[in-house]
């Protein structure tokens, strides 16, 4: 299915002219919003959609939150979408990070962020010109973290199960290891907490 994916980031720019608030523990207007747990990126998909024009995706609250695949507003890329876009999508080279093996030239992680996230897009993109998908910030995944994603043998979108309790984050960030900012690797956390070191990019279908 063809879907847009922010080329960045959102920025604290991007969440304050939506939100009206900044939230970010690192200020500076062209780094990655942070701080933020996935209710709250939700939030800020359906608004940006609403002044937009466009319709919102998700509706309902809390664990029962749905998102219409169909609308064609704003929301978190799906774990295949992410992963897709991360590899290179039909123009992959294969490589470990995304856009590179050699992690140093696309990615911010705890060797060379300083301890601090960056302003975003200031490495080298990858295959279709997407930053910062290996490093910088852990990015929400749309989806429900299912262990047996890959064991499961189809890598089909799996908006996932309203049963699990952890949604999907990937990407890796600016004070992880490197391997954890392998394009392959699969994190998760509580949809409810907020840290310095996640953040998201936006999706939305043409």
């Amino acid at each position: 299915d063809d879907f847009y994916i922010g080329k960045y980031e959102i920025t604290q720019k991007e969440w304050k002219e939506v939100m009206e608030n900044n939230p970010s523990h690192f200020k500076g207007d062209n780094l990655p919003v942070e701080n933020v747990s996935w209710y709250d990126a939700v939030e800020f998909c359906n608004k940006k959609s609403f002044i937009d024009g466009l319709t919102p995706c998700y509706s309902g609250s809390g664990k029962n939150i749905i998102c219409n695949f169909q609308a064609n507003g704003y929301r978190l890329p799906t774990e295949v979408e992410w992963e897709y876009s991360a590899q290179g999508g039909n123009k992959s080279e294969g490589y470990k990070y995304s856009g590179n093996d050699n992690i140093d030239e696309v990615a911010w992680y705890d060797e060379n962020s300083e301890l601090k996230s960056h302003p975003v897009g200031h490495k080298q993109p990858n295959e279709l010109g997407i930053y910062d998908m290996s490093g910088n910030l852990w990015e929400w995944s749309n989806d429900w973290y299912v262990s047996e994603f890959y064991s499961s043998g189809s890598l089909l979108n799996t908006p996932g199960h309203s049963s699990c309790s952890f949604r999907v984050h990937r990407g890796g960030g600016w004070n992880f290891h490197s391997t954890y900012c392998q394009v392959a690797f699969r994190g998760h956390g509580n949809p409810s907490h907020r840290n310095n070191y996640r953040g998201f990019r936006l999706v939305r279908i043409p």
